[in-house]
């Protein structure tokens, strides 16, 4: 009886106990193309930093690298344990609203470096304006459908249609690469958007193949910014 007592009043851990009982059915590649991807997005991050040519370069290129390592970061820590319930739905908020940050943080380094300066005011508003708005709207409203928020990522995305003749006159080679990007993430979204394609519920399923067009696009995107980055037109 004794045991049993003090059984009884031994402390509760939270999240940790439930992460340890929760029933874990992810994918088994669920989070490792993220976390693998770190490590490689924090040494590309710095080549572009250090071979940017001007303060201005460098500092559009720093925005990059910040928003894609918090974003690769984060999602790898979400995606990868089975957290408990609270900790859960922090690190959901977080993920789904780094989607914003990371769009405003590529057409940072791209505004800076291929813009004339009105254009570039004017873009970088517009981008980090929509990427704040669309964090609350994450924040705040969590567990909003998909057919709603996945278009509003689309949308903040592909605003680069509406400036690319500028583009093109600073950088072919960059703009094409930026458009592939843009491709794999709009690509990224339909599939995450409909679950499908799923190559395999157990191992690698529908949210693998968006995490791994992810990839793609920030290699692309990493690309055409390092190009644009050596060679700004102002």
């Amino acid at each position: 009886m004794q045991h049993d007592r003090g059984a009884e009043t031994l402390p509760h851990v939270p999240f940790t106990e439930e992460a340890a009982t929760a029933a874990d059915d992810r994918p088994a590649w669920r989070g490792w193309i993220h976390l693998g991807t770190f490590p490689f997005a924090l040494a590309m991050g710095i080549v572009l930093v250090t071979l940017a040519a001007t303060p201005a370069a460098k500092a559009g290129s720093a925005v990059f690298m910040a928003t894609s390592l918090v974003m690769f970061g984060v999602s790898a820590t979400y995606h990868r344990f089975p957290w408990g319930p609270v900790v859960k739905r922090v690190l959901k908020r977080i993920d789904h609203t780094n989607i914003f940050l990371l769009i405003a943080g590529t057409y940072t380094p791209v505004a800076v470096c291929a813009l004339p300066h009105t254009l570039m005011v004017t873009v970088l508003w517009v981008m980090w304006g929509g990427a704040l708005l669309g964090v609350a709207f994450r924040v705040f409203w969590i567990g909003a459908p998909r057919w709603l928020y996945v278009p509003l990522y689309l949308a903040l995305g592909m605003a680069a249609l509406g400036i690319l003749p500028q583009l093109f006159a600073a950088s072919v080679p960059m703009t094409v690469l930026v458009l592939a990007g843009g491709l794999a993430y709009v690509i990224g979204a339909v599939v995450y958007g409909f679950k499908w394609p799923n190559p395999s519920a157990k191992v690698f399923g529908f949210h693998e193949v968006f995490h791994a067009l992810t990839v793609a696009a920030f290699a692309a995107q990493w690309a055409g910014i390092l190009i644009v980055a050596l060679h700004p037109v102002r």
